[in-house]
């Protein structure tokens, strides 16, 4: 290892952890802050800045603040807190599971942050430690990121992994399954042989002996805008039609949706060897034309699924303000769109320092995958598992190593077969939960007044390291349990 590389790295680490320093959007300012010290004082070259992943977060979110706006946020939470209430023993298990669903459904896992004060109040009445549902909400509300159909990440690596064969179904399908299983063996892990008592706890014990701890009587529900309901449903509505579209434009389900519109029509209309996308003509039966109407469409695709999403989500956000006729002077002043602009700052300054450096190094980063993932596939793994802990976003980390490994280890659309441990190893990007750093981590333990969720002494002795260890293991594992299956 010569002295150029050491200084690189210790610039990249630096740059990273001075981020993490500073706290908030300073990770995004510091990672620009790296990539001029990479470039203009040790020789190397920009990395590519992931715009795709910045705008569609940027156009989720944008969707999901009118949303919060209109009220649907609000109502959401109210649904997923009655939820809670009346099943407060299974509260280890319910907490994960809302605070996922809420992730899959929104493409962020900001979502959570509303969900921390009924999951520690409802922990609290059950005499269980806040710090054990909390610990599995938060890391399901960052794994469920690889499984959302909206997310940044998702939408990358489906667009990657279709030339491998691939259908956008099938992926959601393998991730959703692989990711919440992971999560329920996780809550049963934690609630069997954690220790959970709070009254056993030593600092809720200091705490409520030195009358800091104050019992809060669930609070009244404010009243939601009449257009609360409408909004969530305007949303959910443009999901399903991001969804149903991407699924229609994959090449596995392209091609047997055209082989069946193309049966109503006429094969006149059909050139040899090629398939046209003929306007409907007056001589046309009804059914004729809505088939030439659907052919037009996916055949050539007219919006690539980036494209589509970023679209859907502008649109929904229309809908949504007509609509709801909700105030848009108010949307900037929301929370979900300053978290949001905040996720996209980092994402900016923290990927472009890491694909710059990665794009330095990308033969030899190449020949160690190829070496060691070709024999020991779980080993992309554990990169994963690593990078997503320093570049502190799961698209980011997909984008700077996926394509590096797919060249190492000659994946191709002629040679697909090694493309189940791409599958399999996804959801190893997830671990924004190693360094007590992220929002929603931070929150839950700003907002648990027990104690119980606190960061030791050594940094990584925090309560959401284990659970959220074990969650990634149990994920990537029944990955590579699932996905030879779809191969």
């Amino acid at each position: 290892m010569d002295i150029l590389l050491i200084l690189q790295i210790l610039v990249l680490f630096g740059a990273i952890f001075l981020g993490i320093r500073l706290g908030g959007m300073a990770i995004g300012y510091t990672g620009g802050l790296g990539v001029v010290v990479l470039c203009l004082a040790l020789g190397m070259k920009p990395g590519d800045i992931p715009w795709d992943v910045i705008l569609i977060i940027m156009s989720v979110i944008a969707a999901i603040t009118a949303m919060q706006v209109a009220g649907g946020l609000d109502y959401m939470v109210q649904v997923a807190e009655r939820i809670l209430r009346k099943n407060p023993k299974h509260i280890n298990y319910l907490a994960p599971t809302v605070t996922y669903m809420l992730t899959l459904l929104a493409g962020t896992g900001h979502t959570a942050f509303s969900m921390i004060p009924v999951i520690v109040e409802v922990a609290k009445e059950q005499n269980i430690k806040p710090s054990a549902p909390l610990s599995i909400a938060v890391v399901a509300s960052q794994i469920a990121i690889t499984a959302s159909p909206v997310s940044a990440a998702v939408v990358f690596m489906s667009g990657v992994l279709e030339d491998f064969g691939w259908s956008y179904p099938t992926l959601l399908l393998v991730w959703i399954l692989t990711t919440y299983t992971s999560c329920m063996l996780t809550a049963f892990i934690v609630s069997k042989f954690f220790p959970l008592e709070l009254d056993k706890d030593p600092v809720y014990q200091e705490r409520l002996k030195a009358g800091a701890i104050v019992s809060h009587n669930e609070e009244t529900r404010k009243e939601l805008p009449k257009g609360a309901k409408l909004s969530v449903l305007i949303f959910l509505i443009g999901v399903l039609c991001v969804v149903f579209y991407a699924t229609s434009i994959s090449d596995m389900m392209r091609k047997p949706m055209l082989d069946y519109v193309n049966s109503f029509i006429p094969q006149t209309t059909i050139t040899s060897g090629e398939i046209t996308s003929a306007v409907a003509s007056e001589d046309d039966s009804a059914v004729v034309a809505l088939a030439k109407f659907v052919r037009s469409y996916i055949d050539p695709v007219r919006l690539p699924r980036d494209s589509a999403i970023m679209s859907f989500m502008l649109a929904i956000a229309t809908m949504i303000v007509i609509f709801c006729k909700i105030d848009t002077s108010k949307l900037l002043n929301t929370s979900t769109f300053k978290s949001g602009m905040t996720a996209c700052i980092c994402v900016m300054g923290v990927a472009w320092l890491g694909n710059t450096f990665v794009g330095g190094y990308k033969d030899e980063i190449g020949e160690l995958a190829r070496k060691f993932v070709g024999d020991y596939p779980a080993l992309l793994a554990v990169a994963l598992f690593f990078a997503s802990t320093l570049l502190y976003s799961q698209a980011a980390t997909a984008k700077a190593i996926m394509p590096v490994v797919i060249t190492a280890l000659g994946i191709s659309a002629t040679s697909p077969e090694s493309s189940y441990i791409l599958v399999a190893s996804f959801a190893a990007v997830s671990a924004l939960f190693v360094l007590p750093t992220y929002p929603t981590l931070l929150g839950a333990v700003q907002m648990d007044y027990t104690g119980s969720t606190r960061i030791g002494k050594y940094i990584f002795n925090h309560s959401f390291f284990l659970p959220g260890l074990i969650n990634i293991i149990l994920a990537v594992a029944l990955g590579f349990v699932v996905a030879p299956v779809f191969a």
